[in-house]
């Protein structure tokens, strides 16, 4: 069951990567499965991957509430943010535990937070990760899924 449900869900990841950027219209908007989300994070360079992993990862509802509610995240800053994330997971875990440290400032920066927000938004990003931390399944997690979680606190926290 799960093995057809994973081939279906990777089809409709394959068929999705022909709905790509040249062949839009101006003002279309981004492809939400090959554009948005996690996956066009963490391989902006393969739409194939970027789809699986939107499609594995939450059955792409996080990339297509990006591209719906707001397009602009699809590229730039959150692609941005998410490679440093993946880079520098556990300086900013260490961080976000203690509440402050360059990293966790570098990382709003990138996302363009406003400074008299910071505390605010590290506050959201501590309070996420403490659930995670409090999850077996996530202690056992590897850094890529740690890192998308991490992504994750930091969306919602702003």
């Amino acid at each position: 069951m799960k093995s057809k449900m994973f081939t279906g869900l990777a089809l409709l990841a394959v068929m999705s990567v022909n709905v790509h950027a040249e062949d839009k219209k101006v003002g279309t908007g981004p492809n939400p499965f090959s554009d948005c989300g996690i996956g066009a994070a963490l391989f902006q360079n393969n739409k194939v991957l970027a789809v699986t992993s939107n499609i594995i990862w939450d059955i792409g509802t996080t990339a297509v509430t990006s591209a719906t509610a707001s397009p602009e995240t699809c590229n730039g800053k959150t692609v941005t943010a998410a490679k440093f994330i993946l880079e520098s997971y556990d300086n900013l875990s260490e961080e976000a535990a203690r509440g402050e440290g360059e990293h966790l400032v570098a990382l709003l920066n990138i996302m363009e937070v406003n400074s008299t927000r910071h505390m605010e938004v590290i506050s959201g990003i501590r309070s996420e990760m403490s659930l995670n931390l409090a999850s077996t399944e996530f202690n056992s997690a590897d850094k890529k899924a740690k890192s998308i979680a991490f992504y994750n606190a930091l969306v919602a926290a702003i």
